[in-house]
C-alpha cells in the first residue's frame, strides 16, 4: 500500500504545454506553505503536444509528483475520476492545470476543512475572460439544473474544490460511466461549504471546453440528476392533444353550423409539423437516457492508464491495468 500522505492535489491536464510548469510552480508553492506531506497528481489526459515530456521531467525532480498517463484522451471528468481513484491524501483539491482557479485558495480551503467541513468548493462570483455568451448559458444551465433535481447542487461551481478523505472513498464506489463530478460531490453529501472568489483568464493555451464539450457536460449533468426531461413527453403531449381536440370541436362546428370552410394544407401542415416537431424531440431526449444505459451495459473500464510515474513498484502495476468501478 501507498504510503498516507496529507493532501493529495488532483490535476487533469490536456495540451497544457503552455501553462504546465507554471501551474506546477504555482501549486508547489501553495503546499509547500503547508508545511505537511502533500503529492501533486497530474493526470495526462492523452495530451498530443509536448505535456507527457514536460510532466515526466517534473516527476523525476520532484519525489511529490506523480503522473498517470492514459492510453488516449477519456474526458475531463474521467480524468478526474481517475486523479481520485489514486489520491492518498486525507484530503483530495481538484483543480485544472489553466490556472483559472487561484492555486493560493487551496489553503483557505484546507482552513475550512480543519473547521471540520468535509467538502469545499469555490464560488464563482466573477468571471473574467469569458464570453457574454459563455456567461448567460452557464448561468441558465446551473439555474436549470438546480430546478430539474432533488439534489441540491451549487450555483455558479465548477469542479475546483477540496473533499475529505471520506467523500473520496464514496465517490470511488459510483459506476457512472457519463459523470459529471460537482453533481456526484453533492449527491454523496457530508458537511459542505463554499468560498467565493473571482475566476481569472486562462494563463495561456485555448480552452479545453469548447461549445460541444460543454453541451455534452450539460446533458450529462441533466440526465444523471434529473428524470424531468422525460417528463415532457406526458405534459406536451396532454397540451397538444387538448390543443388538437379544442381545434377539432371548432372545425367540425363551422362544418356544421356555418358556411365558413376550414382552411385546407396551411392549417393541415401547420399541425403536423407541430406534432413532428415535438415527437421528434421528445425521442431525442429517450434516445439521451437509452444511450447513456447502454453504455452502463456494457461495462466497460471507465479508463486505462498506460503508464504511471512516480508511483512505487507495487503501484505502478496496478496502474498500467484497466480500471472499472463498482
Amino acid at each position: 500500500m501507498p504510503m498516507t500522505v496529507k493532501y493529495s492535489v488532483v490535476v487533469p491536464v490536456f495540451n497544457e504545454e503552455k501553462v504546465i510548469y507554471e501551474s506546477y510552480k504555482r501549486l508547489k508553492t501553495v503546499m509547500d506553505r503547508t508545511y505537511e506531506s502533500y503529492e501533486l497528481l497530474f493526470i495526462n489526459d492523452g495530451s498530443r503536444d509536448r505535456t507527457s515530456e514536460m510532466l515526466s521531467y517534473i516527476s523525476e525532480s520532484d519525489t511529490n509528483v506523480k503522473v498517470l498517463e492514459f492510453s488516449r484522451n477519456f474526458g475531463h471528468q474521467i480524468a478526474i475520476t481517475a486523479g481520485m481513484d489514486y489520491a492518498t491524501g486525507q484530503a483530495v483539491v481538484v483543480i485544472d492545470a489553466d490556472l483559472q482557479d487561484p492555486p493560493e485558495l487551496i489553503l483557505k480551503m484546507i482552513e475550512k476543512w480543519r473547521e471540520g467541513y468535509d467538502v469545499v468548493y469555490g464560488r464563482r462570483v466573477q468571471r473574467k475572460g469569458e464570453t457574454l455568451f459563455k456567461k448567460c448559458t452557464a448561468a441558465i444551465f446551473y439555474r436549470t439544473l438546480k430546478m430539474s433535481t432533488d439534489i441540491d447542487i451549487p450555483l455558479d461551481t465548477g469542479d475546483f474544490r477540496l473533499i475529505d478523505r471520506r467523500v473520496c472513498d464514496e465517490m470511488k464506489r459510483i459506476p457512472e460511466k457519463n459523470r459529471f463530478i460537482r453533481g456526484l460531490v453533492s449527491w454523496v453529501g457530508f458537511k459542505q461549504t463554499a468560498i467565493e472568489y473571482v475566476r481569472e483568464e486562462r494563463l495561456a493555451g485555448e480552452t479545453k471546453y469548447p461549445l460541444k464539450k460543454m453541451l455534452k457536460l450539460s446533458i450529462d449533468g441533466l440526465t444523471s440528476f434529473s428524470y424531468k426531461p422525460l417528463k415532457l413527453a406526458t405534459y406536451g403531449g396532454a397540451i397538444l392533444s387538448l390543443a388538437g381536440f379544442v381545434y377539432m370541436i371548432v372545425a367540425l362546428s363551422l362544418k356544421l353550423f356555418t358556411s365558413s370552410t376550414v382552411p385546407g394544407w396551411t392549417s393541415l401542415i401547420v399541425i403536423q409539423l407541430l406534432f413532428s416537431g415535438f415527437t421528434l424531440f421528445i425521442l431525442g431526449v429517450i434516445g439521451e437516457y437509452i444511450g447513456r444505459i447502454y453504455d452502463e451495459t456494457k461495462d466497460r473500464p471507465l479508463y486505462i492508464i498506460k503508464e504511471a510515474k512516480g508511483f512505487g513498484t507495487a503501484n505502478r502495476v496496478r496502474s498500467i491495468s484497466s480500471v472499472k468501478h463498482g
